[in-house]
């Protein structure tokens, strides 16, 4: 989160004077987490054990308070400030008071992510592509036949990774929700599993789940999180609706799944998903995301074209009570009655969703816009041709 805010410390050291306007000048800091365990305060007990005594005493005229924020220290020395989406942008001008906190929403690598046989199906039909990914737009002019076709060959490389992973077959042929990414309370990874009687009566020889992702080692909730997964996994066993869990997540392990599955999950707890970015991953493939609206998904989702939402339009302060019911009981009310029928008995218009990712979402959320937003509202410099 403010991890490198010490470097406001190391350009005073460089100029050999203190002038703390013009270390703001040269500051720009990218607030990451509206989540309080994001947010680094050491005591000045443990800065003065470690840090040089002089610098030591330097900090503390920087920051007169009664321990060491690291967000805090960003905050004051930094011309410019933003989020990572326009609700972190929002949450995190309430957060830390005050209105100069700008967005830049996330985006990620296209050429990273995409999977080769929808790369051939963009370079076929939008030449460029891969320099300019928001020509990506023009993907309404691909055939749903050709989109839905790229897709089947990464499905069968991730649920071939599965078996040989796992020892478990899945069929092709079912609806295949994934959800992989870091391991916290807030991203509530195990929602879909608290109502097995519903999802059983909503989904058995329907839909099939693939889990994947890490919990830090310290992280002793998130660990325990990941545990309860497991049991509630071992529970579905016998129901007709698989779930399996992908061990030691990694980047290869995550395009596996951001290609393959037919489908994204995310539900966290609003408003503490500051961004997210697998679910972009998965547009840039064709893979509709069905998400809680929070982070870039609110400005990603249009209903039924680009996916589907999960819950209310999120209302929520960082400080409210949370029902997790409303969320899940919106969750298997929607997976039931509009996506699952739309997956089996309209593949013409779940095709239509696949492209509506693509051509609204991947477009839009990838890092050469992000590049260019920098530069131009965080830099002041004017980009041509990126």
């Amino acid at each position: 989160e403010g991890h490198a805010a010490f470097l406001a410390l190391e350009l005073i050291r460089e100029m050999g004077y203190e002038n703390y306007d013009r270390v703001r000048e040269e500051g720009i800091f990218t607030t990451h987490t509206p989540v309080s365990a994001g947010h680094d305060h050491f005591s000045w007990d443990l800065i003065n054990r470690v840090m040089d005594g002089s610098m030591a005493a330097r900090l503390r005229r920087m920051m007169p308070t009664e321990d060491v924020s690291m967000t805090e220290i960003a905050l004051r020395y930094s011309r410019y400030i933003n989020g990572v989406s326009e609700k972190h942008a929002q949450v995190s001008r309430t957060m830390y008071g005050r209105e100069d906190v700008d967005c830049i929403t996330n985006g990620i690598h296209t050429l990273t992510w995409v999977s080769p046989e929808m790369a051939e199906v963009f370079t076929k039909y939008i030449p460029g592509w891969d320099n300019a990914p928001e020509r990506l737009v023009k993907a309404v002019q691909i055939p749903v036949e050709d989109i839905r076709s790229a897709h089947s060959p990464a499905k069968k490389r991730l649920l071939d990774y599965v078996e040989e992973r796992t020892g478990k077959r899945l069929d092709p042929g079912r609806l295949t929700i994934g959800f992989a990414r870091r391991v916290a309370q807030y991203k509530r990874v195990d929602l879909v599993l608290r109502d097995t009687a519903r999802l059983v009566k909503a989904a058995a020889g329907k839909v099939q789940f693939i889990f994947s992702g890490k919990a830090h080692p310290n992280d002793n909730p998130a660990r325990e999180i990941l545990r309860k997964l497991l049991c509630e996994a071992q529970n579905m066993v016998g129901t007709d609706i698989p779930v399996v869990f992908i061990e030691d997540y990694d980047m290869d392990k995550a395009a596996l799944l951001v290609q393959g599955v037919d489908l994204w999950l995310n539900n966290p707890v609003r408003p503490r998903e500051a961004s997210g970015t697998s679910g972009m991953k998965c547009a840039l493939n064709g893979i509709p995301n069905f998400s809680v609206l929070d982070g870039w998904w609110i400005e990603g989702c249009v209903e039924g074209v680009t996916g589907w939402s999960i819950g209310p339009a999120p209302k929520e302060s960082i400080n409210d009570q949370y029902d997790d019911s409303v969320d899940l009981d919106d969750l298997l009310e929607k997976l039931e009655k509009v996506i699952i029928p739309t997956f089996y008995e309209r593949p013409r218009e779940w095709g239509e969703v696949m492209r509506g990712a693509i051509a609204l979402n991947a477009s839009y959320f990838n890092t050469h816009r992000v590049v260019r937003e920098y530069c131009e509202k965080a830099y002041g410099i004017q980009m041509r041709g990126l």
